[in-house]
């Protein structure tokens, strides 16, 4: 019987060699700074959270007019809700609030926008914001669902790269709400 295991465990191996198999990871071509930040933010889905969802002919889609704009001008959310268990948080439609435990967030804007955006920044402001999960670096604290924990671990080679290319996308006007911390 173990002979015959082998034979089909050997015919199962082979068969699924066959199978087309997806195409392998196309490797970055890197040219500029801020050719491999748009890299980076693509494939960290930065756009995921930072740009309005609108609503397409097949469900919520990227609002790329607005891309990486933050949650929309005016649009505050209600206070946070009671969460049954085993839920933790909720999110907005636009996917770019959250409300859970710390309060409500909005996703800001990081587009060049000199009022409402990263247009003041500095590339010092941006990485000291990643590594220290602190606003430029310096102020309030970086609130869930942000993952600055995980991109405090990217070298300051990429995360320049990734602020060069956030300098380089079109500005887009638009003051996302202030963080709203849990009542107490």
């Amino acid at each position: 019987m173990n002979v015959r295991l082998s034979w089909i465990g050997v015919f199962l191996l082979f068969v699924g060699c066959q199978a087309d198999a997806p195409n392998p990871p196309v490797e970055a071509k890197v040219e500029t700074p801020a050719v491999r930040g748009e890299y980076l933010v693509t494939v960290l889905a930065c756009g995921d959270c930072h740009t309005p969802f609108k609503m397409g002919a097949n469900g919520p889609e990227p609002d790329v007019t607005r891309l990486l704009s933050g949650h929309p001008e005016g649009m505050t959310m209600p206070p946070v809700p009671t969460l049954p268990e085993p839920w933790l948080w909720v999110g907005a439609a636009t996917n770019t609030a959250y409300a859970g435990p710390w309060g409500v967030t909005y996703a800001p804007n990081l587009t060049p926008e000199q009022v409402t955006g990263l247009g003041i920044w500095t590339e010092e402001m941006f990485v000291g914001a990643m590594r220290t999960g602190k606003h430029m670096a310096t102020s309030r604290t970086i609130m869930p669902p942000m993952p600055w924990h995980a991109y405090s671990k990217l070298p300051d080679e990429d995360l320049k790269a990734i602020f060069a290319y956030l300098r380089s996308v079109p500005p887009i006007r638009n003051q996302a709400p202030d963080y709203q911390p849990p009542a107490p």
